[in-house]
């Protein structure tokens, strides 16, 4: 069953050029972007920065609003809700942030702070709330003493399990996990990401999974789109795409991830030039400019998403293969 689906998400903010103003630009952040995740799976979005993975985690949360498009919940469209559909998402819908630090108040002890969305939105007698706090941290995997504690009094792991703790708190369906382990020491995260799959099978949650780490998106993924400029370029199960990936964008960046033995080797693929302004994309596919096999047809046409093998791909390299 999916939890979450998205068809042709679509989020363009509008901005002014220049210093002084003048001539009001689209950013297209997010542009007709499809995708479902189904209970206990893990969807992985990767690309590089300003591709459109916040935005898209954004509109997830419900913390922008889509241009066009649509978000389904549980087969429910989001702009139908009424106010109790909302707070009811609101609730299935958690969200773990990338800096640990950042995201706990100082001011408060550990048990309010995995308390704080249960005394929000229930009406819970407080020796319930105990118990749930008792409950969450060992699922985490923290003392009970840690309850009494201030977040400086735990290292940067033991605060993303706090965080995670939260985010449990009213059972969520589904969680956002933008960034979860790229603050952490590289010792810890194999730890953090490997508590995330146990809760996960064990509490049959769903991932939205956003991370600028490949090796740990092909680690936690069942499938993984990759986004290029606010537009999906590739789409599939996430261990095919990983060892195999189709798109010369999708090839590069897993060319320049940390392999998974070793021993293995891959090519090295250099992509020239930066990342082009959201607000000004190039013609045809946005891609070309940087793209070692660019054809005359790149510039001129934009590629559609198109099933090819085990995968969906943007790419004219495989307009032969789709007919």
């Amino acid at each position: 069953m999916n939890v979450l689906e998205a068809a042709g998400l679509t989020k363009h903010f509008h901005s002014r050029r220049g210093v002084f103003g003048g001539a009001r630009g689209v950013v297209r952040a997010v542009d007709d972007v499809s995708f479902a995740i189904t209970s206990g799976s893990t969807l992985g979005v990767v690309g590089e920065s300003g591709c459109g993975k916040t935005t898209t985690a954004k509109l997830v949360l419900g913390l922008e609003e889509p241009t066009s498009g649509s978000i389904r919940f549980e087969g429910r469209d989001l702009q139908q809700l009424d106010t109790a559909g909302r707070r009811n998402y609101r609730r299935s819908v958690q969200a773990v942030f990338q800096d640990p630090y950042a995201s706990l108040s100082p001011r408060m002890r550990v048990s309010d702070i995995i308390a704080e969305p249960l005394v929000t939105n229930e009406t819970v007698a407080a020796v319930d709330v105990r118990k749930r706090v008792a409950k969450l941290l060992d699922q985490v995997g923290l003392p009970q003493r840690s309850a009494d504690l201030f977040p400086h009094e735990f290292s940067g792991g033991q605060r993303q399990r706090i965080a995670i703790a939260r985010a449990l708190a009213l059972s969520p369906k589904l969680i956002v996990l933008d960034e979860p382990v790229s603050a952490l020491d590289v010792s810890i995260r194999a730890q953090i990401l490997n508590l995330l799959r146990d809760l996960q099978e064990e509490l049959r949650l769903a991932y939205l999974f956003i991370a600028h780490d490949l090796a740990a998106v092909a680690h936690m993924s069942h499938t993984i789109i990759v986004m290029y400029l606010g537009k999906i370029v590739e789409m599939g199960d996430a261990r095919t795409l990983a060892q195999s990936p189709k798109h010369p964008y999708t090839a590069a960046l897993f060319s320049a991830a940390l392999p998974s033995h070793p021993d293995e080797r891959r090519e090295e693929i250099i992509l020239r030039g930066e990342v082009p302004s959201p607000l000004n994309p190039p013609s045809g596919c946005r891609f070309h400019p940087r793209c070692p096999r660019a054809m005359p047809v790149c510039a001129q046409q934009e590629p559609a998403l198109a099933r090819v093998e085990e995968r969906v791909v943007a790419c004219h390299l495989f307009d032969q293969a789709r007919h």
